[in-house]
């Protein structure tokens, strides 16, 4: 690891006015509650986030529900001009997103930029899949029409969490939108301000007031506020399973599907016939993306003890290679962690592994000076009673774990209760194809550690939820299925 010694780094941007936006106003929230916004290379405060009240949700709610029959009965091919205009927009601002991302939730620059850049991209392909959500006629009788729409749900509450936030919204924003719905979305409270210059975006591109309203507030006041309304038919979460959990409890009690991508723990294995350095220098970019913070993010690596020490020292070198810095600062590839909290639960995962026996190759120890920053760290020996085998890291932290048996290790990958991604590394087909069909997971890369894309489905097995996002599928929760039965004439 290298670690950036500019200490001033280049001028800050200005960091936009967090406002809500409910019915196509903003506003600072009717109570005058806020929440302070740290820069996470700095500690610095950037802003203060405005916290809803019951009648800012009421508001909200009252909006969706107003603003849901209008865009449900728009032509298809005008609500996906809407949502390409608004794509465009959100493209030509992608550098101001981009800097307001990295000052507050860290990343390099450049992969805030190309995060910005990949949400309109999606809003661009569900502004075109919306078209392609078929239904079909049944064959029948003589004199009979049977057949199947697709329909709009309705009003959607989605809540959303911090380590993408442009991307991460989006995935909520363009398939609803897309589908016919109006949406009430709660981003993070502590990466507010790409979303708020997205909606600005929508806004300028002429969406409708009501179809998308912006929230911020206390996360339990605003889930136990929206999920029981009358108005919402439809719950979209991402985030820890634990949460995940409970709201999908308070929509299970009145009876409202759910939308739920959730926590993972994804292992790799990398076989014996792979190519170890390869492999490793792959695996080195996969994990230290974001610094980690990625729920499919490769995080158990199990690599074949043939082919154990070229990895390991493959992977050390990849990990030493990395400029760690302020993500403003030209040449950073790893950003600090988004918050002291996260840097704190990572550093008791490297701890009690330490405990247990594991060796710290590199890395492992939290760094001096300001911010919330965590090096590259790779351990190796650590045995599989370490709660970071256990426990989803969220973090740029690398166990590395040999094997001699290929079953085995798919059973090692596959014991938790997590099932969204999982990696291999192989040259031959045929045991590709025993990682594919032997991996419990949603989310399969062989031969690479790529992330999602928009025209393919993303979502877990296990507690790692359920229904999918990306894809034809990501339009599912958000429509409804008719079934109609039409008798030509009076009988």
């Amino acid at each position: 690891m290298t670690q950036s010694t500019d200490t001033t780094g280049p001028a800050a941007p200005s960091y936009p006015e967090l406002r809500l936006l409910i019915d196509g106003e903003w506003s600072a929230g009717a109570g005058g509650r806020t929440e302070p916004v740290l820069d996470p290379a700095t500690g610095a405060v950037l802003g203060h986030v405005p916290l809803a009240e019951a009648e800012d949700l009421d508001r909200a709610l009252a909006a969706a529900e107003r603003g849901w029959p209008a865009w449900r009965d728009t032509p298809i091919d005008q609500r996906a001009a809407v949502l390409r205009k608004s794509a465009a927009l959100i493209h030509a601002r992608a550098g101001e997103i981009g800097r307001a991302m990295t000052l507050e939730e860290g990343k390099p620059l450049g992969e805030s930029v190309g995060e910005a850049h990949r949400a309109a991209g999606q809003l661009e392909w569900y502004a075109e899949e919306a078209k392609r959500a078929y239904g079909r006629i049944i064959p029948s009788a003589p004199g009979e029409e049977l057949s199947v729409l697709r329909v709009p749900i309705g009003p959607v509450a989605a809540f959303v969490p911090w380590n993408f936030p442009a991307g991460g919204p989006m995935r909520k924003i363009a398939a609803a939108l897309a589908a016919g719905c109006s949406i009430v979305i709660k981003p993070s409270e502590e990466t507010p301000a790409s979303s708020v210059l997205m909606a600005e975006c929508f806004q300028q591109a002429g969406l409708p007031a009501g179809v998308l309203n912006l929230v911020f507030g206390v996360p339990a006041e605003v889930s136990a506020h929206l999920i029981p309304s009358p108005v919402i038919r439809h719950v979209a979460f991402t985030g820890s399973i634990p949460v995940g959990k409970h709201l999908a409890g308070l929509a299970a009690a009145v009876m409202k599907p759910t939308t739920m991508e959730l926590g993972g723990h994804a292992p790799v294995v990398v076989c014996e016939d792979a190519d170890p350095v390869a492999a490793a220098k792959a695996c080195a970019r996969g994990k230290y993306a974001n610094t980690g913070q990625v729920c499919t993010s490769p995080s158990r690596f199990y690599v074949h003890a043939s082919k154990y020490e070229a990895f390991v020292e493959a992977f050390v070198a990849a990990s030493e290679a990395v400029r760690v810095g302020n993500g403003l600062e030209p040449g950073v590839s790893m950003g600090p962690m988004a918050n002291a909290r996260r840097r704190e639960a990572v550093h008791e995962l490297v701890e009690d592994a330490r405990k247990r026996g594991a060796r710290v190759l590199l890395g492992g120890e939290i760094p001096d000076g300001p911010g919330f920053f965590y090096p590259p760290t790779v351990l190796v020996d650590v045995p599989e009673d370490a709660r970071l085998l256990q426990e989803e890291p969220f973090g740029p932290v690398a166990p590395i774990i040999a094997f001699t048996d290929l079953d085995d290790a798919l059973q090692r990958a596959n014991a938790l209760p997590y099932g969204l991604a999982a990696y291999g590394f192989t040259d031959s087909a045929a045991v590709a194809d025993k990682l594919v069909h032997g991996f419990e997971a949603g989310i399969l890369s062989i031969n690479h550690c790529g992330g999602s894309v928009p025209q393919a489905p993303s979502g877990g097995f296990k507690e790692s939820g359920h229904g999918r996002e990306g894809g034809a599928e990501g339009l599912d929760g958000y429509l409804v299925t008719k079934r109609v039965s039409h008798k030509l004439a009076l009988s």
